[in-house]
């Protein structure tokens, strides 16, 4: 069911109790493919192991419902608050991210039996809470199905990364994915006027905070790519030397490509005699020219564009183009869980949803009037807003429900691990 739906339920508390159980198999499902061992690894510090968010999920549940609703509820163990507490300071102390992966236990069947008690108890209190207490609950019981969404895309994330640094290159999925024989679609450029535009979530469905208050933003006339970028164009740009060439890159980003060593997008590896490869959730292939470049930082983004003499879109413009087209495209329902190449016939915007995660030039800040919500629940978004560039539009590991056409998710201007990539624009 969509947000808006489930919204109409009202005191109808079945659509909610399939909604939040769909929610965790769906979870339980992306784990079912890896053994105890690949839920127990963390291969960098941003990245966290399969069993810790399946773990982090539940305890989200766990604290803000059921500890909250149920003056008799007996957590399922007193080490897990601090073991699968993210970042909530005002909920108490927390293992260090960086050592997630040295968590050897509890293994992946203690924490599947917490998820099995929690999801009974959430489910029960779903059902039998009083109609004045629902509301409060409904609240809490939205953002935790969303919140354990978000942690189904990190899980892909995550162990794709872990999988790219072991030797043997293990395929999350066993079904090689092939390189597409065809082009990639002309590119053109779709002119929008500007003006004074309304941006933000309007208050239909749910929302994350920081997607709000809608607020009034004037636009200058702009013009924004039809597609995303290609790997086969992102290739003519290192092949330029963009990699080798400073005027391109802002200053941080250029201090962070010498640095770390960068040549080529995370994932990509040129072999003699056999080219350009990229690993995948189905292990590495062939580079496929005609797909969207894929696990770019802003960094790089923004350099590709300058060398393309565009810019990128900033988060208003990307919003306005964003609602000409159908809330649809590559997203995690598909089952790819990689980006695809824009249709060749297309004749609007094509790939705004889905695919890659978009880079805007917005920092995430605050939107006019923006408030966090009281008490620990406050500091899911707001804490975060400095030194992150937002993102628009989803990707080809995003789960279908969870997107919206005024979504923010947002990254830091170095990170490659997450599905982002690049959409040109310029002023009209």
């Amino acid at each position: 069911m969509t947000n808006p739906e489930l919204r109409d339920a009202g005191q109808n508390r079945a659509p909610w109790v399939q909604c939040f159980l769909d929610t965790r198999r769906a979870s339980e499902r992306l784990a079912r493919e890896l053994s105890a061992e690949d839920q127990t690894i963390q291969s960098m510090a941003d990245a966290s192991p399969t069993k810790w968010h399946l773990a982090h999920t539940t305890w989200f549940f766990e604290t803000f419902l059921l500890r909250a609703h149920l003056s008799d509820y007996r957590v399922f163990s007193p080490d897990f608050g601090f073991l699968f507490n993210s970042y909530y300071e005002a909920v108490g102390p927390r293992h260090a991210r960086p050592q997630r992966g040295l968590l050897s236990r509890p293994g992946a069947g203690e924490i599947q039996a917490y998820r099995d008690a929690v999801t009974a108890e959430t489910t029960a209190l779903i059902e039998r809470a009083d109609e004045r207490r629902w509301a409060e609950i409904l609240t809490t019981l939205e953002l935790g199905i969303n919140h354990e969404e978000q942690h189904q895309e990190l899980i892909l994330m995550d162990i794709k990364h872990a999988f790219s640094v072991n030797p043997l290159g293990p395929g999350y999925r066993r079904a090689a994915l092939s390189p597409t024989a065809r082009e990639a679609a002309p590119l053109r450029w779709i002119e929008f006027p500007g003006g004074l535009a309304e941006i933000g979530h309007d208050g239909r469905g749910f929302a994350f905070d920081n997607e709000g208050p809608r607020h009034k933003a004037w636009l200058e006339p702009y013009r924004i790519a039809s597609r995303l970028a290609t790997c086969g164009e992102y290739l003519a740009f290192i092949d330029d030397g963009g990699y080798r060439r400073p005027e391109f890159w802002l200053s941080d980003g250029w201090q962070t490509v010498t640095a770390q060593g960068w040549s080529a997008p995370l994932y990509w590896q040129e072999a003699p005699d056999l080219g350009w490869s990229v690993f995948t959730l189905s292990g590495r292939r062939a580079l496929d020219r005609a797909e969207p470049v894929c696990h770019v930082s802003y960094y790089e983004a923004d350099a590709y564009a300058r060398w393309a003499r565009r810019r990128l879109a900033n988060e208003n413009e990307w919003e306005v183009a964003a609602a000409t087209v159908e809330l649809a495209g590559n997203l995690a329902d598909r089952d790819r869980l990689h980006p695809a190449p824009a249709a060749p016939s297309g004749s609007g915007l094509e790939q705004m949803i889905g695919d890659v995660w978009e880079w805007t030039s917005s920092a995430y800040a605050a939107y006019p009037g923006y408030q966090p919500a009281p008490g620990a629940v406050g500091e899911y978004n707001g804490k975060f807003m400095s030194g992150q560039m937002v993102l628009r539009g989803g990707a080809a590991v995003t789960p279908a429900r969870h997107i919206r056409r005024s979504y923010r998710n947002f990254f830091p201007p170095a990170a490659r691990w997450a599905f982002s990539g690049i959409r040109l624009a310029e002023d009209a």
